[in-house]
């Protein structure tokens, strides 16, 4: 007698046996790769032994008035000929003729050109060095905030000071002998009673006075006939 029991079980089991022998293939065939969007990950490198940071050597910025601005021969340091009195290591600030000198003896002296204080802003008399200092800070006496309320009340020492290089203070009074960020000013009146070099030649100035050199400041009067 007919079961359709029966026959439901024998096509299940039939079909059963037809997708375990699709699954399996050959025995020889490769076995199936079921997500190949997966790729294996390469091999690890090797660590690197540890290197230190290696800090690129800080180089100092060239000054300023390296090249950029051409001096007139006349105001370029030089060993002149230079009668005086005074004894040898004494600086004179000729005024009117904005040169610097410094004594050697021997009717001798290094001449260097010089900026000086504008109509109202010379003075003259004997003072000394009472202080030295390589790039120094830069701080507006009262009287000078006064005239310009937009200075900085105090600037860090650098090639952006207007102080330069060095500085060589005058005896109490706010005047010093000092460098420049601006050496085309060099052979002018133009400061508020200081004296102005390039950085060049207040380095070397710098470097042959001590404190306690004498200064002597001579006032505006004509010019005299030195002008080469």
């Amino acid at each position: 007698m007919f079961n359709p029991d029966t026959l439901k079980t024998y096509s299940r089991a039939v079909a059963f046996g037809a997708v375990a022998i699709a699954f399996a293939g050959p025995a020889s065939a490769a076995p199936v790769q079921l997500f190949p969007f997966f790729q294996p990950l390469p091999p690890m490198a090797a660590p690197q032994p540890y290197q230190p940071y290696q800090a690129t050597p800080y180089q100092a910025a060239p000054s300023e008035d390296q090249d950029q601005v051409e001096m007139p021969a006349r105001f370029r340091r030089q060993t002149v000929s230079y009668a005086t009195r005074e004894a040898p290591g004494t600086i004179i600030i000729d005024t009117p003729n904005t040169y610097l000198y410094y004594v050697l003896g021997n009717g001798q002296a290094v001449r260097y050109g010089i900026g000086v204080g504008r109509d109202g802003f010379t003075w003259s008399g004997i003072q000394s060095v009472t202080k030295k200092a390589e790039w120094p800070d830069w701080t507006p006496p009262p009287e000078m905030i006064a005239r310009q309320p937009y200075l900085p009340r105090q600037m860090a020492g650098g090639l952006g000071n207007p102080l330069g290089a060095r500085a060589m203070y005058l005896g109490g009074t706010i005047y010093r002998i000092h460098g420049t960020n601006a050496p085309q000013t060099i052979g002018k009146h133009v400061s508020s009673g200081c004296i102005r070099m390039t950085n060049e030649d207040v380095t070397d100035l710098y470097a042959r006075v001590n404190v306690g050199t004498k200064v002597v400041v001579l006032p505006m009067t004509e010019r005299r006939a030195e002008l080469r």
